[in-house]
């Protein structure tokens, strides 16, 4: 067919995205639907298909899409010189970015784009409301990332479970819609796994036990009834069906899925627009009871959590390592390992860097014997014991940086700005949301509705902007003074301590953080060692 502007040859992509948010939309957004508008759209107007690129499942306002970025190094490759999606907010919804490839990259690379529902074609030109459009689209993924939070949170509330897959020892309700039922082919796993433990074993002795007696693993099940993993397990050795890692034992013995409750929010998106998933404290947790029968009593769950808490690597001469999993290099910040030198008369411990102790090379000794850091961390210990107990207030201002009755008056005024703050913003959001749909109505003009759009983005970007920092400064401030409360109270508990145990380490140190020593020109040696209280991190 002939070429309808020029005569050039267009090499085309047809880029395709469904995210999991756009699928309570329905068939109007999805991907067999846009495949047949844009298989038609290529076919009507002569336009040579290279490709599809599909991203199911992917937010349009992350562009790390793995077959967006597929197709974006075939247009560098110069296999494709025409892209069309169905609409803008395929491509993607982040108003930056949009700019970025329509204004900047697109022209450079002489690439045409077409998005077909909306007639918008570089080829001829886009219309001045393609800024506004983008615009839309991207306050439209913050809004119903929203609403989809507050749906997951209700749900949670009810006690669903929400997952691709059921862990270990369940599986899903086949009637009831994000519930756990007991798997009684698998629930033998979990089971063994928990009496190893209470009778002593720890995860590394456990996983040696279910690899001697070729225990199936979680994914190789899953493989075996649904198909999934195939890439992982289709055509592999038979020991791969059972090569269970440490973390998956660990994973498993610290589940509370299996007394029966189920915990929410251990990690989050870090924000709408970056989806990179991030741990968040225990604290944040949400914990759901009773969301489905337990395959372990509480009893032993509870038995096992102790003997992971109390479990420490031994010594030679019997001792326990009362610093282990906290001892940190200040370089790489891999743990610090525990070595004995008994060629001295005087045998004595120590630590050193893991890595260095792999023989890569890639850090240095960071070595610091254990008398000297048990000596230390004591001497800090007593110090603040000491203020604890015999000037509490000025420890807490000292922690806080301010009288409690001005971070009280600061923090009223906040909350004012920002309850204030919100308001407006939730009535520009409905302006502008309710604007749009008259422009597209035609009850408005183009005119007027790009001059009155410039108006509230302006507005939408100061508020948003104050809004998160006054956020922040609450939360801070707050989430502050409680951690300071906190870590006072614990301190109050540790009434002058004399000796160091695994239990004080653990309750009041959050790491230990460990520099590799300074030789000065007399011989001498001096050593930086950073002490990190849980919830309040550093302090001098």
């Amino acid at each position: 067919m002939k070429q309808p502007y020029n005569t050039t040859i267009y090499n085309t992509a047809l880029y395709l995205r469904l995210s999991r948010d756009d699928e309570s939309y329905g068939d109007s957004v999805s991907i067999e639907t846009q495949r047949t508008i844009l298989q038609q759209y290529a076919k009507e107007h002569g336009l040579h298909v290279v490709g599809e690129y599909v991203d199911d499942g992917w937010s349009g306002t992350n562009f790390e899409r793995p077959n967006f970025q597929r197709m974006m190094d075939d247009v560098d490759a110069g296999k494709v010189n025409c892209i069309v999606t169905k609409d803008l907010s395929r491509f993607g919804r982040e108003h930056v970015m949009m700019d970025y490839y329509l204004e900047f990259l697109f022209p450079e690379k002489r690439v045409r784009y077409i998005a077909v529902a909306e007639n918008e074609d570089t080829e001829k030109g886009l219309s001045d409301f393609v800024p506004f459009k983008n615009l839309f689209n991207e306050w439209f993924a913050k809004d119903t990332s929203r609403k989809v939070k507050a749906a997951f949170k209700a749900k949670f509330a009810t006690g669903q479970r929400i997952g691709a897959y059921a862990p270990i020892g369940y599986r899903k309700h086949p009637e009831i819609k994000n519930k756990l039922i007991i798997d009684e082919e698998t629930r033998w796993i979990v089971e063994k796994i928990f009496d190893l433990a209470i009778h002593g074993r720890g995860a590394a002795s456990i996983t040696r036990i279910l690899i001697a007696e070729k225990v199936p693993t979680p994914g190789f099940i899953n493989f075996q009834r649904d198909g999934t993993f195939a890439n992982i397990y289709a055509g592999a050795p038979e020991e791969k069906s059972y090569a269970w890692t440490i973390a998956q034992v660990k994973s498993i013995m610290k589940d509370e899925t299996y007394i029966g409750h189920t915990i929410h929010y251990r990690e989050t998106n870090i924000s709408f627009k970056n989806k990179r998933r991030v741990r968040k404290p225990q604290s944040e947790w949400v914990r759901v009871e009773n969301t489905q029968e337990p395959i372990i009593s509480e009893q032993v769950f509870r038995q096992v959590q102790e003997q992971i808490a109390n479990r420490r690597r031994k010594c030679k001469d019997g001792t326990t390592q009362i610093f282990s999993g906290l001892v940190k290099c200040a370089d790489c910040g891999w743990s610090l390992s525990y070595g004995e030198n008994r060629q001295n008369s005087k045998p004595y411990g120590h630590y050193h860097c893991s890595k260095y102790g792999q023989g890569t090379r890639q850090c240095s000794m960071h070595y610091i014997r254990y008398d000297v850091l048990y000596a230390y961390v004591l001497s800090r210990l007593q110090y603040w014991s000491g203020l604890v107990q015999h000037d509490e207030e000025r420890l807490l201002k000292q922690l806080l940086n301010a009288t409690d009755k001005g971070q009280a008056a600061a923090r009223k005024k906040q909350a004012a700005e920002l309850k204030k703050a919100e308001k407006r913003k939730a009535e520009v959001d409905t302006l502008f949301a309710r604007m749009y749909e008259d422009w597209a109505a035609g009850r408005i003009t183009e005119y007027n509705f790009s001059m009155l759009s410039g108006k509230y983005q302006s507005e939408q970007a100061e508020l948003d902007e104050k809004i998160e920092q006054l956020q922040s400064a609450i939360a801070t401030e707050s989430q502050n003074a409680a951690d300071a409360e906190k870590w006072i109270a614990l301190m109050k508990e540790c009434v002058n301590p004399t000796e160091l145990t695994a239990e004080l380490l653990n309750m009041l140190i959050e790491k230990i953080v460990v520099h590799e020593a300074v030789k000065g020109e007399d011989g001498s040696r001096e050593q930086e060692v950073e002490i990190f209280y849980r919830f309040i991190g550093k302090i001098d």
